[in-house]
């Protein structure tokens, strides 16, 4: 009867302690995984520089230098409504 038993929770076991290793892993691969800290534009900008990537890179680079610029503008569109309130307008 014993034999019977254990030739049924053979493939559990199994399959149990190979779950538990993949969560272990998994819990490690978290936990000790360095976090990537580089931003898309820094990285574009850098294949741009370095023709990696060709017109591709240097298309990304634009837009990314052209969106800086729109952003540099928009804050200088709210300062000029601020000073246009403030005077009254």
């Amino acid at each position: 009867m014993t034999s019977h038993v254990t030739s049924r929770t053979r493939p559990a076991v199994r399959a149990g302690l190979a779950t538990g290793m993949f969560l272990l892993g998994v819990l490690c691969g978290s936990l000790f995984q360095p976090r990537a800290e580089a931003q898309l534009g820094d990285v574009m900008k850098k294949a741009g520089e370095s023709g990696s990537l060709g017109a591709v890179g240097q298309l990304g680079t634009s837009i990314i230098e052209m969106q800086d610029h729109v952003t540099a503008l928009q804050k200088n569109i709210d300062t000029l409504k601020k000073v246009k309130s403030a005077l009254g307008g």
